[in-house]
């Protein structure tokens, strides 16, 4: 079995979920004996994939590489071209069994010739909330539309996306959607020192719109004020913009309310140390943070919307993202609750095991096998 793995997503993304799934899932591919994975990349940005040893090794380019790096050169360009080569070579070949696109650039149609391909489809927030995304909303979701319409087989990351992806496009067979869970990545290097607050609730990731962070913050707002040593983190995502800084200086609690980088390898002591982490996001296909958190033995706090009921369980605390004072609610029942705080703790750590990325990198081959017709 041989596979083509398309880059898209690894030049797009230095870190990200869609980046992280499919390293999790081609490493382990790779290893076994009767699978051969293609990856037409020199070198790669990617947090995730640079790691590992699905990139194509060529000792003289790294070398010139290294070479111009020393220098102060910028290679960028340089690797994208080389690698372009390689996945020009790779569709001239035609010798793989099934091509997977990592993104919904359609580039590769008029390429793959008669081969079959396997496209995961991580949500349908474009098409159920296209006003977030002005502008780009309208080519994603027909890029999205042409590859589900031609894929031999679709990989959903939960029965929620399935159900959307046949709620918005009913022309799509459902029968040939295969759900497939993610895995959890996380771990806790107990080497390692982060200067952490004592008291704090914790956010992670991106915050633009739909992400609902400002919902976050005007709930929390009274909280913080009640306790001056309490804190809520913005873990990632960058720095606040002049805006965010702005909507969180008029509370009074700019001091409290705090952005934070942080290193791959640290960002489970975040979770591990803080009271909750709530995710108020109106909408994820899957929610890589939710079993970060629940690995980390971290309570948290979800909307009721999406994949999130789905993947949490029971072992996530649900509020109405309508009511700013029942998220309030159910952040402050786990400030002064340690018992309750233990028990989703323990609820979490119990609940995450269902997820593994051996059992959805088994599910996966399933379906590539099957596209190909093995």
């Amino acid at each position: 079995m041989k596979i083509l793995l398309d880059p898209q997503i690894f030049d797009q993304q230095t870190y990200g979920g869609i980046s992280r799934y499919y390293t999790e899932i081609f490493s382990i591919l790779s290893k076994k004996e009767n699978v051969e994975v293609v990856l037409p990349i020199y070198s790669s940005d990617n947090a995730y994939i640079k790691k590992t040893d699905l990139l194509v090794k060529n000792k003289k380019l790294y070398l010139l590489y290294d070479i111009l790096a020393f220098f102060k050169i910028s290679t960028r360009s340089l690797r994208r071209k080389n690698s372009e080569k390689l996945l020009k070579q790779a569709f001239e070949d035609n010798d793989y069994d099934v091509f997977v696109p990592t993104y919904y650039n359609p580039y590769f149609l008029d390429k793959i010739k008669d081969k079959p391909y396997v496209l995961t489809v991580y949500d349908m927030i474009h098409e159920l909330l296209p006003q977030y995304f002005v502008g780009d909303s309208f080519k994603v979701c027909e890029r999205k539309l042409q590859l589900l319409e031609k894929a031999t087989r679709i990989i959903a990351v939960s029965n929620n996306t399935k159900k959307d992806i046949v709620k918005v496009y009913p022309q799509i067979d459902p029968d040939k959607i295969v759900v497939i869970y993610h895995g959890n990545s996380i771990k806790i290097d107990p080497t390692i020192k982060v200067d952490l607050p004592k008291d704090y609730i914790l956010y992670v990731g991106a915050r633009p719109n739909y992400k609902n962070f400002e919902f976050l913050v005007k709930s929390a707002e009274p909280l913080l004020k009640n306790d001056p040593s309490l804190m809520l983190i913005a873990a990632g995502g960058g720095e606040f913009s002049d805006e965010e800084a702005e909507f969180i200086k008029k509370f009074g609690i700019e001091k409290q309310v705090i952005q934070r980088y942080f290193k791959e390898e640290e960002l489970g002591h975040y979770y591990k140390n803080a009271k909750c982490f709530v995710f108020p996001s109106l909408y994820e296909g899957f929610g890589i943070p939710v079993l970060e958190s629940m690995a980390c033995g971290c309570p948290i706090i979800l909307s009721e919307h999406g994949s999130f009921p789905e993947v949490a369980g029971d072992a996530g605390i649900y509020f109405d993202s309508d009511s700013e004072e029942n998220l309030r609610e159910k952040i402050q029942m786990l400030l002064s609750n340690d018992q309750l705080r233990k028990q989703y703790s323990e609820k979490g750590l119990e609940h995450v095991k269902k997820f593994d990325w051996k059992v959805a990198t088994e599910q996966c081959l399933q379906v590539y096998m099957d596209a190909a017709g093995k």
